[in-house]
């Protein structure tokens, strides 16, 4: 039996009605296409796992899409707390957050069009000691939920913001219906250095030639950050522009508490043929996740699970792999566990690592067993060259804690090549 319908948010690409989300009054999602965005065969699908029909796509595709847009975990609970809500009810946080999403997408109440997303002012940035008071305030009141008009979501379980960065460096808060360009990552207390080690991880992804995310660290009333340019936002002449992305999971249909693949999530299996699938070019871009995979495991990241990759629709209508992000060294924290969020072939934690872990690799990403053992190889050696070097580290200065990391991985690296 159909409950009747209770509210509806229209989703918006742009300045395009996209389809529609409503809720029953089971509390049940429901979201249907726009006959126009239908009727348009340049008019992409919102999701790989909602590809474009008539029928309503119920409930279960509705949370793993769209829901996989809001925070997770402690931030999730903040955040519906601050709003006076359940954590359990995505539609009505896709509500309060949904006007400035990962993606191209806008969520908006049925009476409302998408705000002027372009101004011919600047925007005002933050003084130091306003933008200390902002970060402060985060751990309560997370993507300033309720504050001031803010509608902002990102995904995951750190603790970030979105923001907007002047032309003179500064940092500002978006303006309604304006899209961020960055997003800012403050330092938990309880992993001291994480900033320091995303900013490292990054850089040296970009040195080893694998595409990452630029970001760079900063200091503000004496706390770290990690402040990261956003990959789905492009400035053409003056104007920011949105481009659309998902990740794995969401393309996958599988809901943010089963990211992890020993809760049923997706493996790397699954992720190559998704690849194969929904990218534009597919061979260049599974060799893009081969070396990414290779990558994490060779720098000791154990948490690279299926929101941490993602496809990215470029300006030209082209699927992508996106660039890396969260890439972090998680093994420099004994607390953390070691176990692989994807096994890497045989391989469930960071030290299972040997030959027939990366002939079994192999075998699931669909490539050659020699190849793969020649890119573990390569891409551990380039890792140990380009610390050796002397890595360009934006906004690091040498300190002892960049260093032991350095070393860390440098060692991981060795060890890689010798277990081949």
């Amino acid at each position: 039996m159909t409950l009747p319908i209770l509210d509806m948010l229209v989703i918006w690409w742009d300045e395009r009605q996209a389809g529609e989300l409503s809720i029953d009054k089971g509390g049940a999602m429901h979201f249907v296409y726009a006959p126009d965005w239908l009727a348009d065969e340049t008019a992409p699908a919102l999701s790989y796992a909602m590809p474009k029909q008539q029928e309503p796509f119920k409930d279960h595709a509705c949370k793993a899409v769209f829901g996989g847009l809001l925070p997770e975990e402690s931030q999730r609970t903040a955040i519906a707390r601050a709003l006076g809500v359940s954590p359990d009810n995505p539609f009505r946080l896709l509500e309060a957050l949904g006007g400035d999403v990962a993606g191209a997408l806008a969520f908006l109440p049925k009476d409302e069009e998408p705000l002027q997303d372009h101004s011919e002012t600047a925007p005002e940035a933050l003084q130091e000691n306003e933008l200390a008071a902002l970060l402060d305030r985060l751990p309560a009141v997370p993507m300033l939920a309720g504050e001031g008009g803010a509608r902002l979501s990102l995904a995951g379980a750190q603790s970030k913001l979105p923001v907007v960065l002047t032309a003179d460096g500064g940092i500002a808060i978006p303006r309604p219906g304006e899209p961020s360009t960055h997003l800012i990552k403050p330092e938990p207390n309880r992993f001291a250095g994480l900033a320091a080690n995303e900013t490292f991880c990054l850089a040296l992804a970009r040195a080893v030639g694998i595409d990452a995310a630029n970001a760079e660290w900063r200091e503000v009333a004496g706390k770290p950050l990690l402040l990261v340019e956003r990959y789905d936002r492009m400035i053409l002449h003056g104007k920011t522009h949105r481009l659309h992305q998902e990740d794995f999971a969401q393309a996958l249909g599988v809901p943010s508490n089963r990211k992890y693949a020993a809760e049923g999530g997706p493996t790397f299996r699954d992720s190559f043929a998704l690849l194969r699938s929904a990218a534009t070019r597919p061979a260049r871009e599974v060799l893009k996740l081969a070396d990414a995979a290779i990558f994490n495991l060779v720098i000791g990241n154990a948490d690279a699970h299926a929101k941490n990759y993602s496809l990215l629709r470029r300006e030209n209508g082209e699927v992508v792999l996106a660039p890396l992000y969260d890439l972090v060294a998680t093994h420099m924290w004994k607390e953390l566990s070691p176990k692989l969020a994807m096994r890497f072939g045989r391989a469930a934690t960071l030290e299972e690592f040997d030959r027939e872990a990366t002939a079994r690799f192999a075998e699931e990403s669909g490539l050659g067993g020699p190849y793969i053992k020649k890119r573990v190889s390569e891409i551990a050696a380039s890792v140990g060259v380009n610390i050796d070097a002397g890595l360009t580290k934006p906004g690091l200065t040498c300190s002892d804690g960049v260093k032991e990391l350095e070393n860390a991985i440098a060692r991981r690296a060795s060890k890689v090549e010798l277990l081949l």
